[in-house]
């Protein structure tokens, strides 16, 4: 099917981006146009510009819409590892696997909607395929997230991320071995240039973006860095990583297929190649409680996968001695 493709003629010209499309297009309402040009699939003139952009004589606009999102989400029996809940928010630490909210491929079993099923009052908290979510993990990562449970939760919630308030810490198993023992990446992340379910750090229109990280532990061809994002960008993490030459441990869309062949070790060879999805743990929250102003601090256990990995790279390193 051709993706319609639009010229902004003179009597056009000075609308906002998300307006003007929802004329072109009046099956699209106005908040679903704005995430659509923020993910890239509305583009001018083949670049990615922000909602408000105001549109100019000769502009050319395509829209490459996908299937329309869920209208509703389902309640839905999923168990929640809660570590913390009030009336105002809960904080929980997602396994891997688990998507976070319905989205094209995952209409159901998702984390909202096991939210729904845990407490029926999240419907309408935001924005409505998503409700009470204030942020996002990855299906494979797994982690600390706080969820929302009101309107006001969820605009202070929201405001803080904004402002980069929220501090959040990871721990990546990551291959190479990490000189000096802590650093600084500053590389601007933007949508990759031809691939859009992808981010880089080449892209045109890259933001700022900071992460710090310091060595935890080393084994033989692979670091456990704790990875402190100081902006909030897509998969901050593994684009980072990846673009100083050490992935994150079995990434699919940021390593390099087979990299575990190149390890010297036989051993670790093994356990690398066993890996299923990317060994990133979102493992330390921080954030200001939206009523009462108190920095809450939640550190989530490490998944069994994860854990189990470690430990066998662990013995690797100090192997048991049987004289």
């Amino acid at each position: 099917m051709p993706v319609p493709s639009f010229i902004v003629t003179e009597s056009d010209a000075g609308h906002r981006l998300d307006t003007f499309i929802t004329t072109r297009l009046p099956t699209l309402s106005r908040s679903r146009a704005s995430r659509l040009i923020r993910a890239g699939h509305i583009t001018v003139n083949g670049q990615t510009k922000k909602p408000g952009y105001l549109t100019r004589p000769g502009d050319v606009l395509r829209a490459d819409v996908p299937s329309e999102e869920p209208a509703a989400c389902e309640p839905e029996p999923i168990h929640l590892s809660i570590l913390y809940e009030d009336r105002d928010v809960i904080v929980l630490n997602k396994p891997p696997g688990l998507v976070v909210h319905p989205g094209a491929g995952h209409a159901s079993g998702t984390l909202v909607n096991a939210l729904l099923f845990h407490c029926p009052e999240l419907e309408g908290v935001g924005d409505p395929v998503r409700p009470g979510i204030v942020h996002r993990l990855d299906k494979d990562t797994s982690g600390s997230m706080v969820i929302a449970r009101n309107e006001a939760a969820h605009k202070s919630l929201s405001l803080q991320f904004k402002t980069r308030q929220i501090r959040k810490a990871y721990l990546g198993l990551v291959y190479g071995t990490m000189k000096p023992a802590a650093g600084i990446i500053d590389l601007p992340i933007g949508r990759h240039p031809t691939d859009r379910k992808r981010m880089s750090t080449q892209s045109h229109r890259g933001r700022s973006t900071e992460t710090r990280w310091k060595v935890r532990e080393a084994f033989s061809g692979l670091t456990l860095l704790e990875i402190d994002l100081k902006t909030g960008r897509t998969h901050q993490a593994r684009v980072h990583c990846a673009a100083i030459g050490h992935p994150v441990v079995g990434d699919a869309a940021y390593g390099r297929k087979g990299r575990w062949k190149g390890l010297l070790d036989e051993e670790t060879q093994k356990v690398v190649a066993a890996v299923r999805r990317q060994m990133l743990h979102a493992w330390r929250l921080a954030f200001f409680h939206p009523d009462t102003g108190t920095l809450m601090t939640f550190e989530s256990p490490m998944p069994e996968d994860m854990t189990a990995v470690l430990e066998t790279l662990r013995a690797l390193v100090s192997p048991s001695s049987n004289g």
